[in-house]
């Protein structure tokens, strides 16, 4: 049992303590917003985008297609920019395409792709729009670094804000790419409300460090870049990697651009309420996170990419496997230890009953269940948008969220060593009908 004292006791001290750590950096990106929107809001100096282009990847998305491109086409920046809709119907056998037919709009865009190049993932899908925009965009003599090409996925909504906050990001010429804050909109059920815990307040505080550490990393959903950043990636800026969004922005870290993050805006989505579907998603993830560790030697070896931004990276990508098998070395310990009690074998690295066992237990327990009932804290305090009674609901589930994470990075592992890549579309729930489309 000493073993799994000292294992255990390091993952005690190790969890919660990084948790607290992200949630006083969020308390100070708080306290100091106002001040650094300030000192970041330069008058416009020529960098700025003046063409928001908003990619909507859509395969079989008649459930949600028309609510997307008619928030998407209402997205407004600042004066003088235009924004521009292009849906890459990505060979889609349900309605979806009627329901695109139905929305007039002189700033819609439909790629329609069929067989054999259709459904080849979502990063094949986002590169035929991104060859569409450069096209047209040298065709009319733009300059595509006032170009910026944003991703908003079949389910998502850009916040009102979102283009003018990417635009006074974008002011920065270094900046390449812009990630915004996602939200959960379908958060009434204990799955959604968990994921909105995990992106609006956890992974919201993530990228509020790695924005300080210069190793923002990209999502699928609320994504922006410079089209003249994506150009110097060559004709393919997205990959067949199952998380094609977390690739770019390791490409785009590598090639020296820098990748920012505000949590002002966001973008919403639908989460996932059935298991198993969420598994999938999950599975998916974490064995398109396994591919990207083949960037580990050229991350390394890169002149661009500072110790300190190194050292951060190498923790997202490799972290979730050294938890994953550091969690199955301590369920190990613990099926040895309960295997000798039950025996009667006596004391068992240091434990010497059954009250002993439990009282380990339970500080495993509590251990694991804090950290989520802090970030129900942070949720509530500054979002202020969810009762607090849901919040420590999902709280409490938290942990189990984060067993269902482990599962998913074994699936993975298992997926990966058979060599079983299939991209698996994440089906979305329906929702109302669309609005009328904006006005030209």
């Amino acid at each position: 049992m000493t073993a799994i004292l000292l294992v255990g006791f390091a993952f005690l001290a190790l969890w919660p303590a990084y948790n607290l750590a992200l949630v006083a950096f969020s308390a100070s990106d708080s306290a100091t917003a106002g001040r650094r929107r300030r000192r970041d809001a330069i008058a416009p100096n020529g960098n700025e985008p003046l063409t928001f282009w908003i990619v909507v990847p859509a395969l079989n998305e008649e459930r949600v297609v028309g609510r997307t491109v008619s928030a998407a086409l209402a997205l407004s920046g600042s004066a003088g920019t235009r924004t521009r809709v292009l849906v890459v119907d990505d060979g889609s056998d349900d309605g979806t395409p009627d329901v695109l037919a139905g929305i007039g709009h002189p700033d819609l865009t439909v790629l329609r792709r069929d067989f054999p190049d259709a459904r080849k993932g979502k990063g094949e899908a986002l590169n035929a729009a991104f060859r569409t925009i450069r096209d047209l965009t040298l065709r009319h003599g733009e300059d595509p670094d006032r170009v910026a090409v944003g991703v908003i996925d079949g389910d998502g909504r850009g916040s009102t804000n979102i283009l003018t906050e990417v635009s006074r990001l974008m002011r920065d010429p270094a900046v390449g790419a812009v990630q915004t804050r996602v939200r959960i909109h379908n958060r009434d059920k204990v799955l959604g409300a968990v994921q909105d815990l995990e992106f609006a307040a956890i992974a919201n505080a993530s990228q509020l460090l790695r924005d300080s550490a210069g190793t923002v990393g990209l999502g699928g959903n609320g994504q922006f870049a410079r089209l003249s950043s994506l150009m110097r990636l060559g004709a393919a800026p997205w990959s067949h990697c199952l998380v094609e969004d977390l690739e770019l922005g390791l490409r785009m870290h590598l090639n020296g651009e820098r990748v920012r993050y505000t949590s002002i805006a966001s973008v919403r989505q639908q989460g996932l309420v059935d298991v198993k579907r969420l598994l999938r998603q999950r599975t998916r993830w974490a064995q398109g996170n396994l591919q990207c560790i083949a960037y580990v030697p050229r991350l390394v070896a890169s002149r661009r990419i500072r110790n300190h931004a190194l050292l951060e990276m190498l923790y997202y990508l490799l972290a979730p496997w050294m938890n994953a098998f550091g969690t199955a070395t301590v369920l190990a310990l613990w099926t040895v230890a309960v295997w000798r009690l039950l025996q009667g074998r006596g004391e068992t690295f240091m434990i010497h009953s059954w009250a002993q066992m439990g009282g380990v237990a339970a500080f495993w327990v509590a251990g694991m269940t804090a950290p989520g009932l802090i970030w129900a804290l942070v949720h509530r305090l500054q979002l202020r948008d969810e009762r607090l009674g849901r919040l420590l609901g999902a709280a409490l589930t938290y942990p189990f969220f984060l067993m269902l994470g482990l599962v998913s990075t074994w699936r993975a592992i298992a997926r990966q060593i058979a060599r079983r890549q299939a991209w698996a579309k994440t089906e979305r729930l329906t929702e109302d009908p669309a609005p009328d489309p904006v006005p030209a």
